[in-house]
Formats: C-alpha cells, sequence, structure tokens
C-alpha cells in the first residue's frame, strides 16, 4: 500500500507542478499583451486610458514638429475618420516621414494626446520582386491582347 501512496503523491506533485508552471505562463502572457487601436476607436471611447496599447495610422502631413532639445516630436496620428495627438521622445525610426504609416506604442492621457514610448514605422508594402513584376506584366499584356481581338466564336 505504501507504493501505491507514493505513486499517488509523485503524481499529483507533478500535476500541482505543471498547473503552477502554466499559471506563470499565462500571468506573463497576459502581463505583456498589448491591443493594436486606431484613432477613430479612441475617438469612440473604445480604448481604456488606463492601459498601454498600440496606436496605428497615418502620420498626418505638416503635423511633426520637433521641440527646441531635438529629442522630442509632436505629430498627429490619423485615420479615415480620426485624429490622435502623440508626443515622443527619443530617436524616431529612418522610415518615419509624414504621410506614411506608423505604430507607437504608449499610453493615452486625461486630455486625449497619446504619450509613446516607442515609435515603428511602416514600410511600403507594395514592393515587388523583379521577376515576378516582369510575369505580371507579361500576364497583363497577354490579357490585354485577348480582350482587344473580340469575342471568339
Amino acid at each position: 500500500m505504501k507504493a501505491r501512496h507514493r505513486r499517488f503523491a509523485f503524481i499529483a506533485l507533478g500535476m500541482a507542478s505543471a498547473g503552477l508552471a502554466c499559471a506563470f505562463v499565462l500571468n506573463a502572457f497576459r502581463a505583456n499583451v498589448m491591443f493594436f487601436v486606431s484613432p477613430s476607436q479612441i475617438a469612440t471611447q473604445e480604448a481604456t486610458r488606463t492601459q498601454r496599447f498600440r496606436l496605428g495610422g497615418l502620420v498626418e502631413r505638416g503635423s511633426l514638429v520637433r521641440d527646441g532639445d531635438g529629442r522630442t516630436v509632436r505629430f498627429v496620428v490619423a485615420d479615415a475618420r480620426a485624429s490622435v495627438p502623440v508626443t515622443y521622445t527619443g530617436a524616431l525610426p529612418d522610415l518615419f516621414r509624414e504621410g506614411s504609416g506608423v505604430v507607437a506604442q504608449g499610453r493615452l492621457d486625461a486630455n486625449g494626446r497619446f504619450h509613446a514610448d516607442e515609435v515603428l514605422a511602416k514600410h511600403d508594402e507594395k514592393y515587388t520582386p523583379p521577376q515576378l513584376e516582369r510575369a505580371l506584366h507579361e500576364v497583363r499584356a497577354s490579357t490585354d491582347a485577348n480582350a482587344n481581338a473580340g469575342p471568339r466564336r
């Protein structure tokens, strides 16, 4: 009987250890999850003001202003329906420019200004390898030639 009790205790201890490890992993995952929010979601009060999140949209043209210290930057992130003013202190990515996509990570203050502690510039997603571009051009040319040839009988 003692061997049976020891085996049961060993299995119970193993299951408790596995459960504790899962709880630690899930807690760490929950603490590091950061939601992506658009300016229009902030305008409709869907975003919470107490949590850190990622704000994404386009940098509004003419909104980029650098402070006298050279490190603090103010700009506006906008989507089709709303805009949010952003303040960031630090070095901006090379691809950051007005009119381009941006993702800023930080918090929203009580006045509706977003204080970013990290800014990521989104790159142009329209790149196509030259070989694929040539192949697509040939397909378009042959499709246009067939369309101009008239109906087949």
